[in-house]
């Protein structure tokens, strides 16, 4: 899953994206409303994390902006604004939740799959597809009962797919869930991780849609 999250703090940013990475979600960062604007218009992320203490427009403002074009992207407001007014104000603008400062970064994890969860057509933490397994919470993925080893980005390339089990993902799809900007990325990368997948799946578990992408079928 892809994230964007807009905070101005430096230090902040810096240590909610090392966070977010260890989660297994692709986090990007920008530090302005006018910039959050700009990308969620252009490439928009899968799930955007706004402060609303922006230097350049009110996070409110941006809030509103967004939901004119984007009405099902999720946004979850974190900020340091933690009376009930401004609660109320954000979600009657368009949040889909919010997060006070100072939080427990385990909340914040608790409540993106949350989120994550409205997005996927599965809507537990656990998914079966055939006598593969996916752990959301444990991170975990079996076969047949039979734990298997998958690296970081095989494990987030599988979730993806899982997740979204019917639907086609674009190889621009799965990239952009896969790596942050600026992350090297090999032109077979993706190619290499749906290998190195048939081989511990089966070769039949992630079909090719030639042209467009890949999919596993619905269960």
């Amino acid at each position: 899953m892809q994230i964007l999250l807009v905070e101005d703090d430096h230090a902040l940013a810096s240590a909610l994206q090392e966070a977010l990475r260890q989660q297994d979600y692709a986090i990007n960062v920008v530090a302005s409303g006018e910039a959050a604007l700009y990308v969620i218009s252009t490439d928009p992320p899968d799930l955007v994390i706004l402060d609303l203490g922006l230097p350049d427009i009110d996070g409110i403002e941006v809030l509103k902006r967004v939901r004119q074009k984007e009405h099902d992207l999720p946004i979850l407001l974190l900020t340091a604004r933690a009376q009930v007014e401004d609660k109320i104000s954000g979600l009657d603008s368009g949040a889909d939740d919010y997060l006070a400062k100072p939080f427990e970064m385990e909340e914040l994890f608790a409540r993106l799959r949350v989120l994550a969860r409205r997005l996927n057509t599965s809507k537990t933490a656990e998914i079966a597809i055939g006598e593969v397994s996916l752990d959301i919470n444990l991170k975990t993925v079996s076969l047949g009962g039979t734990e298997l080893e998958l690296s970081r980005k095989e494990y987030m390339l599988l979730k993806s797919l899982m997740e979204n089990a019917g639907r086609v993902q674009t190889r621009h799809t799965l990239e952009s869930r896969l790596y942050s900007w600026g992350e090297e990325v090999a032109s077979n990368a993706l190619e290499v991780h749906i290998h190195h997948l048939r081989k511990k799946l089966g070769s039949d578990f992630i079909k090719t849609i030639r042209g467009v992408g890949y999919k596993v079928q619905q269960p």
